[in-house]
Order: C-alpha cells, then sequence, then structure tokens
C-alpha cells in the first residue's frame, strides 16, 4: 500500500534536492506575528486536543490484550500489530488521503491517510508496551493537486526498538524494524530523522488547516496553524502555511515575514522559499526573487516530481503539448513512478489520442503496486478501450 500523505504545504504558485541558497534577508528575521485581532472568534473553531488525537477505546485495548501483549517476543508483536492493520482477518485498513482523523477514528472507520494511519499504530503500540518512535522521512519534493493549489507531502514512519537489545535497531519488513505502510520509502535510503509527538500533533494540525485554506475557511486555517505553531514553534513548516494565510488575506508584510523565519528555522524548507520569492516579485524586489528562483530550479532539475508538477500545471492550463513533454521528462528520470503514466495517459486522452492514452495507463498499472490504485486504472483501462479510435 503506497500511502505518502502527511504534512500538506501550500504552493500557491509553481514555477521543483540538494543544497538550498543562503539568504541575507533584507531586513532582520523577527518572530510572525499571530493575528488574532483579524482572525476574529478563531477561539471558536475547535482544535483536536493530543489526548483526542492519539487515544485509544475499549475496543482497541482489549484487541492489544488478546492479540498483540500474547506475543513476548517484541518484533514478532509488532508484526502481528502490522498485520492486524492490513489483515482481511483484522481492521483491514484502506488509504484514504484527506482522511486525517484520529487513532480511534482511523481504526473504525477502515480508510486514513499516511499520517493518521500512522498516529493510530504508534498509540496501538504503545499500549502494547512496543517501544517506539516517529521518524520523518526525507523524500524528495512530492505535490498533490487540490482544486487550484498545489499541496506538498510529506512522510514519517516508525521506528521500533527492542528494550532488550541495547542500541539494536529493527526495520519492518526484512531484518531491520520500521513500521512504515509505504513498502518504497521502507526500502529507499532517504534520511531519517527521529521527531517528537509533539511535531507529529502540529503536522496533523497542519494537514486540517491546510484543507480549511483549500476550502477558503480561513477562520479554521488560522485557529489550526496558530495550534501548531503553539504546540512545535520550531516546526519550519507550520510558519510557511502561515504565511500563505496571510498572503491569501492581503498581509502581505506579515507573510513576508513568516516565509522568512521559516526558512530561518530550516533552510531547505524550499516551499517557504518558493513563496517568498512570489511575493518579493509582487513587492519589485526584482533581484532578491530572482536569485531565489534560479537557485530553486538548479537544486530541483533533477527531481522527477518537480517536472511532473510542471506537467500538472500545464494540463491544468489547457498546455497539452508543454504536459506531454514535462511528463516524458520525467519519466526519464523515474521510469517506474505509476503516476507520471497515469498523467501522461490524461493528457492524451483529452487532446483526443486514445491509443497513446490507453498505452500509458497500461504501463501506470504494470507499475503500480496499490490494489485500490489498480482498480482505478483498470476501470479508465476498460473505459478507454470502450471508446472509438477516431
Amino acid at each position: 500500500m503506497k500511502i505518502l500523505f502527511n504534512t500538506l504545504l501550500i504552493l500557491m504558485y509553481i514555477s521543483g534536492c540538494s543544497n538550498t541558497p543562503s539568504l541575507k534577508p533584507l531586513k532582520p528575521i523577527y518572530k510572525p506575528m499571530f493575528l488574532d485581532e483579524k482572525f476574529k472568534n478563531f477561539e471558536l473553531v475547535t482544535i483536536e486536543s493530543e489526548q483526542y488525537v492519539f487515544a485509544l477505546d475499549d475496543e482497541m485495548k482489549d484487541m492489544v490484550a488478546k492479540k498483540l501483549k500474547t506475543e513476548r517476543d517484541i518484533k514478532k508483536r509488532a508484526l502481528k500489530l502490522v498485520k492486524h492493520i492490513f489483515n482481511n482477518e483484522g481492521i483491514s485498513l484502506s488509504y484514504k488521503s484527506h482522511a486525517n482523523i484520529s487513532a480511534r477514528e482511523a481504526y473504525h472507520n477502515h480508510a486514513a491517510n499516511c499520517l493518521s494511519l500512522t498516529i493510530m499504530a504508534y498509540a496501538l503500540a504503545k499500549e502494547a508496551d512496543i517501544n517506539v518512535k516517529f521518524q520523518q522521512v526525507k523524500t524528495p519534493e512530492y505535490w498533490v493537486r487540490n482544486g487550484q493549489y498545489n499541496l506538498l507531502t510529506g512522510h514519517v514512519n516508525l521506528l521500533v526498538k527492542d528494550k532488550h537489545s541495547l542500541g539494536k535497531t529493527v526495520v519492518w519488513g526484512e531484518n531491520d524494524f520500521q513500521i512504515d505502510f509505504d513498502p518504497q520509502a521502507s526500502k529507499s535510503t532517504f534520511k531519517r530523522v527521529t521527531i517528537d509527538k509533539s511535531t507529529v500533533l502540529a503536522m496533523f494540525y497542519n494537514n486540517k488547516g491546510a484543507q480549511a485554506l483549500v476550502n477558503a475557511d480561513y477562520l479554521s486555517a488560522y485557529g489550526y496553524f496558530k495550534a501548531a505553531a503553539l504546540i512545535a514553534p520550531n516546526f519550519s513548516s507550520t510558519w510557511a502555511n502561515i504565511g500563505v494565510l496571510y498572503k491569501l488575506t492581503n498581509h502581505l508584510e506579515e507573510a513576508e515575514t513568516a516565509y522568512r523565519y521559516a526558512i530561518s528555522i530550516d533552510n531547505n524548507n524550499l516551499t517557504a522559499l518558493e513563496n517568498l520569492a512570489i511575493i518579493l516579485t509582487q513587492q519589485q524586489n526584482i533581484e532578491e526573487a530572482q536569485f531565489i528562483k534560479r537557485k530553486l530550479h538548479l537544486i530541483r532539475i533533477n527531481n522527477p516530481y518537480y517536472y511532473a508538477l510542471l506537467a500538472d500545471e500545464a494540463y491544468y492550463r489547457g498546455q497539452t503539448k508543454e504536459a506531454i513533454k514535462f511528463y516524458n521528462k520525467a519519466i526519464a528520470l523515474e521510469r517506474r513512478a505509476h503516476e507520471f503514466y497515469y498523467g501522461l495517459a490524461k493528457v492524451y486522452y483529452h487532446s483526443g489520442d486514445i491509443t497513446l492514452a490507453k498505452k500509458a495507463l497500461k504501463k501506470a498499472i504494470t507499475y503500480n503496486k496499490t490494489p485500490n490504485t489498480e482498480d482505478v486504472y483498470i476501470a479508465k483501462l476498460n473505459f478507454l478501450r470502450r471508446v472509438p479510435i477516431k
């Protein structure tokens, strides 16, 4: 099961990793201001507490007691947990990208996004006395469109440590012991960084705030982003999202401050750099904006998802030839990414080339490893087979 959604970062416009440019801000870096007076009654927004997000109910605790704690070996206990999550005889969870929900809701709804799934697994593991920690996987930038916005996704997993083996790390899948619901990420060599529970809760709030922002519910977005900033003030992504919210509500000076602050925390926050360049352009600070854009291009030039993003933008604007060119560039850099072929199939279909659309969709089916996605692709391919070729 391929699960990619975690923290969502908004990109207002798109111009896609190695070293980030070292910027000399034109102004001193101040901590961004909260604008409570501009978002009146934001405190009426219901923000889920940490206890609510991670809590188990009696049924979940009973499952842990009867199915997990009976196993003495920690690794086998963790494997039983993973099997229970995905096995048809257990809760058989499936991936749902917008299901940013609590541990209990994920367990009983049988669908969740990556972050909620990982939160649920963490809560169950702690109840089962499994020594587990959150890890952030430093994957390349990967975007997903939601309406007029592009959302940047991240990835988290769980690290299990055997209490009886000092310094020994185990990773689920082979001889190691990570619990990761994206099989590709679990086998990758991407850097992993341990993060605390507060940061994960901030990610949860950022997801909620990002969805509210997409829905133009700026009051809820402010409430969630502020909650995230208070619970994990050094989580750079929150301040970048606050910058987007401030920009959308015409608080441009405060938006610039938020972007610069996000970059001061993490100079690899390319989303904050991207949005800073946009706002600097609007403010006629062309020299610094162009400097940032050139650096971003050099950083992203070998990232296939950057070209997929450009392809999606071109397709969104109706520029089919450009979209095809960029998808082919993405495929040249990563030929096994099923989503590139699916995107290409969409472009070919809308340009009237059914033969090439079917060919691209067959490739997408070949490289996809997720059953739910395969069902969607096969249904679309069957539809194309019924479309007469002109």
